[in-house]
């Protein structure tokens, strides 16, 4: 009988910097085991040693009660284990086609050949999407990978990764793009390989996700498990136990600023052809939340007031005066900044440093006839590293190099380093854990006091309540819903999302 897979005292080193001190649990065939950890816990290291990614370390992997060699990806495969890696640019390759991206794992192999016809390509590709009950047209799996949207590329890796039928299956953050529906179609899943015997560990920073899946959660902080749970979860408890006392009742103690003054007004906003327009004034000192699920509208809105898109009508005053957004550099000069909800994409050039990549909006901050002052540059990205608490060697590390909430520092910490009238940020704690959410929410707040105004956009609901004073609920483009914290609950903005037009 299969007795599934075992850590046992896993360290791993980078220079000085012990990063794991000796992990070890298991993972039963059939169990869901969920592993938390704030940003630097280890997650990310761990999961590399699982995949093949880092082949030195101390301890050992044992599956069904041998030890095993993962020295690599291949190997890790070839062992039964498949993983799902947060950063969907680690596994996706631009410039080929979907169903290339599908299949080039097993052509790679010579499972299947190299001069496969692109009509046979795009029937096996068919097959492997049945895993998540995808019916993709043959024009999308021909198209180029770049133009999936980021929540159909994750989709693709799932169904690429469990096409393997692992045994143990790793799922680093694999809800942060999926809607509601894509989610629930995901769960079920898992709830099948589960039956089918297969271990999963699962790791996300989305508590109602674990509650509602994992049978055990091992928390992991600085490297070290401080505690293993089984069900019933007791959250308060993990929370600090994942944080420390001093983080996790800073978060609980939160207090609502409520401003006065407007920063933006937005009359007639018509987000979609069809849907209706609304007014709205988002004001300083305050920070103002908007809530919907995929496909509500929340980007565009939010693209629209930083001049990178346009809605259907609506018009805008910045602190009393006409303002049209022409392009994000009319917008960044009138002290409205944007956050993107794709960092991947449009927010990280690939190999740019810290200080490089900290720099990019505000270069005629930092030049004087068209030089770069390479010195003001380092500092400010010091001084930016040290306000979000990106853990990083310094700034010279590139940002593809980081954790994926150490990344989102980086996209936020950015633009708090200079005067703000409006800060928008879409889906900001994306990938996220909650000890980096906490961080980047306690800079968003200290901000807004600073005779500025912020606006979230996010489709979680707990990120919502944890960072903002003002909630908005956006459906089909339609403002449904407006009250401040202190006046709601949970169920009630529920409700709001749910209503049909």
């Amino acid at each position: 009988m299969k007795s599934g897979f075992e850590i046992r005292e896993i360290r791993k080193s980078f220079g000085t910097n012990e990063v794991l001190k000796g992990i070890s649990f298991d993972v039963k065939p059939g169990e869901i085991v969920s592993l938390l950890g704030a940003n630097g816990a280890g997650k990310s290291t761990l999961i590399k040693i699982l995949s093949g990614a880092y082949s030195e370390f101390t301890g050992e992997i044992v599956i069904d009660g041998l030890p095993v060699t993962i020295g690599s990806p291949l190997q890790a495969r070839l062992h039964g284990i498949e993983t799902v890696h947060q950063k969907i640019n680690e596994g996706i390759v631009e410039g080929l086609t979907v169903a290339e991206n599908l299949l080039f794992d097993r052509i790679g192999t010579g499972e299947i050949p190299t001069f496969i016809s692109p009509r046979g390509m795009v029937k096996r590709s068919k097959e492997l999407l049945k895993e998540l009950e995808l019916d993709w047209e043959e024009t999308v799996l021909r198209d180029d990978v770049f133009n999936l949207g980021i929540a159909d590329q994750q989709l693709l890796l799932l169904s690429r990764g469990l096409s393997y039928k692992p045994a143990l299956l790793v799922l680093d953050e694999p809800t942060s793009a999926l809607s509601g529906s894509e989610i629930s179609r995901l769960f079920k899943i898992i709830q099948k390989l589960r039956q089918d015997g297969v271990a999963i560990l699962y790791v996300s920073h989305r508590l109602g996700e674990i509650d509602e899946l994992a049978d055990r959660i091992v928390v992991l902080r600085d490297g070290v498990i401080q505690a293993i749970q089984n069900r019933p979860f007791q959250w308060k408890d993990a929370l600090h136990e994942m944080l420390g006392d001093e983080s996790a009742t800073e978060i609980e103690n939160r207090k609502e600023l409520v401003g006065d003054e407007v920063a933006l007004k937005i009359t007639g906003a018509q987000v979609f052809p069809m849907s209706k327009p609304w007014n709205l004034e988002i004001r300083k000192g305050e920070v103002t939340g908007v809530i919907g699920l995929l496909g509500a509208g929340k980007s565009e809105f939010a693209k629209s007031i930083f001049g990178a898109s346009h809605i259907e009508s609506g018009t805008f005053e910045l602190q009393g005066k006409e303002f049209k957004p022409e392009s994000p550099r009319e917008s960044i000069k009138a002290g409205i900044f944007f956050v993107s909800e794709n960092r991947e994409k449009e927010g990280i050039f690939d190999g740019w440093n810290i200080a490089e990549t900290n720099s990019i909006p505000f270069l005629k901050k930092l030049s004087k006839w068209n030089f770069i002052n390479f010195s003001k540059e380092r500092q400010l990205a010091d001084e930016m590293i040290r306000k979000v608490r990106v853990v990083a060697h310094s700034q010279s590390a590139t940002v593809n190099s980081l954790s994926g909430g150490n990344q989102q520092k980086v996209m936020v910490g950015r633009w708090l380093m200079h005067k703000a009238k409006l800060l928008i940020l879409d889906e900001p704690f994306r990938g996220v854990d909650i000890g980096a959410r906490g961080e980047i929410a306690r800079q968003i707040r200290a901000l807004v006091q600073e005779d500025c105004a912020a606006l979230i956009l996010s489709s979680d609901i707990d990120e919502i309540l944890e960072s903002c004073d003002r909630i908005l609920v956006l459906v089909d483009g339609e403002l449904r819903f407006d009250k401040y914290l202190s006046t709601t609950s949970r169920d009630e903005i529920i409700g709001k999302m749910s209503e049909v037009a």
